[in-house]
């Protein structure tokens, strides 16, 4: 899967009906809860709760396929599984550190779009 991701914002744009203000919205609300998007990943991790993660890994797959990042919504479709089928938190911290440097990355690229 690629490291980098460039925004695709006709892309994004086509998926909410060509709607400028409903993008800037969402952008908006994306870059103001970015964190609060990645410290419950972590905070199920360090818990070991792989129920709320998985949970959580859903919530993160649609708000990237949201801003057209089909390779974060694949790692988070990968944590999500991960956890659904038990895996041992050491075995998942790869798969969140992956999935919150991905959030991360899209709200950089939103912050400069």
């Amino acid at each position: 899967m690629s490291q980098g991701f460039s925004l695709d914002k006709a892309r994004i744009l086509e998926r909410l009906g060509d709607d400028e203000e409903i993008f800037a919205a969402l952008a908006d609300l994306y870059l103001q809860d970015v964190e609060a998007y990645c410290g419950p990943l972590g905070a199920a991790l360090a818990a070991a709760d792989n129920a709320v993660l998985g949970r959580e890994a859903h919530t993160v797959k649609g708000l990237l396929a949201t801003f057209a990042d089909d390779d974060g919504a694949a790692l988070a479709f990968a944590l999500e599984g991960q956890a659904r089928a038990g895996a041992a938190p050491a075995a998942l911290a790869a798969a969140v550190a992956a999935v919150q440097a991905r959030l991360r990355l899209v709200g950089e690229a939103l912050r400069t779009a």
